[in-house]
């Protein structure tokens, strides 16, 4: 049911938005294609509507995520396989 981002692994995103109230979104990120100097993520989300949900990020932006990432916490979840388990619900966020 997810998206294919490689043969054989899915992915289901969560979104929430204070415009939307407590409704969440589930997703699975489609593609990833870069026009001019501008990354676009192209998510579809699945329940309880179906969207096309487009993110257009710059160098800077990913500059940004990336520094993000390398925090301990963050990194500990990536590159620590016992992580790479079926994800528990993250609860309010």
């Amino acid at each position: 049911m997810g998206g294919n981002i490689a043969k054989g692994v899915t992915t289901n995103m969560l979104f929430r938005s204070t415009g939307l109230g407590k409704t969440e979104l589930t997703a699975d990120v489609v593609n990833i294609s870069r026009q001019g100097d501008y990354i676009i993520l192209h998510v579809d989300t699945l329940e309880p509507v179906r969207w096309r949900i487009r993110a257009a990020f710059c160098c800077k932006d990913l500059g940004t995520v990336i520094k993000l990432m390398l925090k301990g916490s963050i990194m500990g979840l990536i590159l620590w396989p016992r992580n790479w388990r079926k994800d528990s619900h993250p609860g309010e966020f």
